[in-house]
């Protein structure tokens, strides 16, 4: 059966070639997920139960492939995100970096987007955009400018520092529980060039938007009167969020060396902020408390991973994966080099295309099977390989990455809405730049 040992399935519905059934179920979820015109949780969820009915999987078999890292630490630091938005302080910091560049339009974008790329890498990207894109349109409606090249630079921010860490987009939540690498091996590995695609991308957005954009002076003194103070909700919870944060960050740091998932730090973190949270407050209150909190995690996504990772598992199952990865070293030779420069590429351009979460949810056991063939001490650089061409990838098109549309559909609800085409001819070229410096890192630090 195409070279694929399939003898670890007992049966599959009508007797089809469970190899043809599991891929099948995969690339029609994955096209419709493409085509954005369903919930892409109930999607997964579906092609999840039909792996299961069809016999390519058993129940058992089915939760054994859900990563439970993953969806812990999604979850946790969603409950974390969650109750700290409450407080106003990202609003609070935005406005402030504003007001510290005395409402000059550059200074002003290149300050939120600074304190983008920061959030994103240090909470989530999501996140980050859903609560500085509301401050950003408020900004530039009293600057008088054009709001596209502010979105359009958050939108490349969010994502380059959502690069930096294993917790700053999903898909290195994913590798890094995958191959067991630490918030650590990310800060070591990633976060050093990040400052440099970042620099470089701020330049070139200066040269297509930067020198156009000028404000009167009655404008900057308008950003200027904006009262940052009034943004803080609850001081009290903000100071309780700060300290849950840091000790949450900084548990991620030491979490290998305690020989603890960055699940259980993060589910820890978020069961200690919901208790401080209502810490006095009467049952009813805290009950009250806890399901409004529970209502803002974002259970689509969660859902999502839950049936992505069954329906990956699946396709794993049938011996297809491994027969990817096989045929992935026979065009490059086997050659090592070769292998990292086509994952960055590949990952880089088809993360630009599709959602960057279940493409890397395919390409993970495809890299983990290469150890056969390159030993388990050289994959790490494959993993940085996939890190930086899934998560810069997402900046090559409005589509490439869930923060692109909600900043997308802020913009549409604002009234000044982002075209795919007007998006992909700034962005694209930039996202190769991205990926160009990122060869260039990989090949310097691990390759020469």
């Amino acid at each position: 059966m195409h070279g694929i040992n399939t003898d670890h399935i007992t049966h599959v519905i009508f007797g089809l070639d469970p190899l043809w059934v599991a891929v099948s179920i995969l690339l029609v979820v994955y096209a419709i997920i493409m085509m954005e015109k369903f919930n892409r949780a109930v999607l997964s969820l579906l092609g999840a139960g039909l792996m299961i009915l069809s016999g390519v999987l058993n129940q058992e078999q089915a939760v054994a492939g859900i990563d439970f890292n993953t969806i812990g630490l999604l979850t946790g630091m969603m409950v974390i995100v969650a109750i700290s938005q409450k407080t106003g302080m990202f609003q609070y910091v935005a406005i402030r970096a504003a007001k510290s560049v005395k409402g000059e339009p550059w200074g002003i974008l290149v300050m939120l987007s600074v304190v983008t790329a920061i959030f994103s890498a240090l909470l989530d990207n999501v996140t980050t955009v859903l609560l500085i894109v509301p401050v950003t349109l408020l900004i530039t409606d009293a600057l008088g400018v054009r709001p596209y090249p502010y979105l359009f630079t958050l939108i490349l921010a969010s994502n380059i520092g959502g690069t930096a860490t294993l917790i700053g987009d999903p898909p290195n939540i994913m590798i890094g529980s995958a191959a067991k690498l630490s918030f650590m091996d990310f800060l070591e590995n990633l976060t050093p060039i990040i400052p440099v695609i970042f620099s470089a991308t701020l330049l070139c957005v200066w040269f297509m938007f930067g020198r156009d954009l000028k404000a009167t002076a009655e404008a900057k003194a308008l950003v200027m009167q904006f009262n940052e103070n009034e943004a803080i909700k609850d001081a009290v919870l903000l100071k309780k969020c700060l300290v849950v944060l840091t000790l949450v960050i900084g548990g991620f740091t030491v979490a290998h060396s305690l020989h603890l998932e960055p699940a259980t730090i993060a589910m820890f973190g978020a069961a200690l902020l919901l208790l401080l949270q209502t810490f006095g407050q009467s049952l009813h209150d805290k009950d009250h408390a806890y399901e409004g909190i529970m209502a803002e995690v974002e259970w689509t996504t969660i859902f999502f991973f839950v049936g992505l990772f069954i329906v990956v598992t699946g396709v794993e199952h049938t011996g297809a994966i491994d027969w990817m990865a096989a045929k992935t070293l026979q065009l490059t030779n086997g050659d090592y080099n070769l292998t990292v420069a086509a994952i960055l590429w590949v990952s880089a351009i088809a993360s630009a295309m599709i959602d960057n979460i279940p493409f890397v949810a395919t390409m993970i056991p495809m890299i983990a099977n290469m150890e056969t063939t390159f030993g388990a001490g050289n994959l790490e650089t494959l993993w940085w390989a996939l890190a930086l061409g899934a998560c810069l990838g997402g900046n090559g098109s409005l589509i490439g990455a869930s923060a692109n549309l909600i900043v997308a559909g802020f913009a549409q609800r604002a009234g000044h809405p982002i075209f795919f085409i007007t998006f992909l001819k700034h962005a694209f070229v930039l996202m190769l730049m991205s990926i160009v410096i990122s060869h260039i890192y990989l090949y310097l630090r691990y390759l020469s």
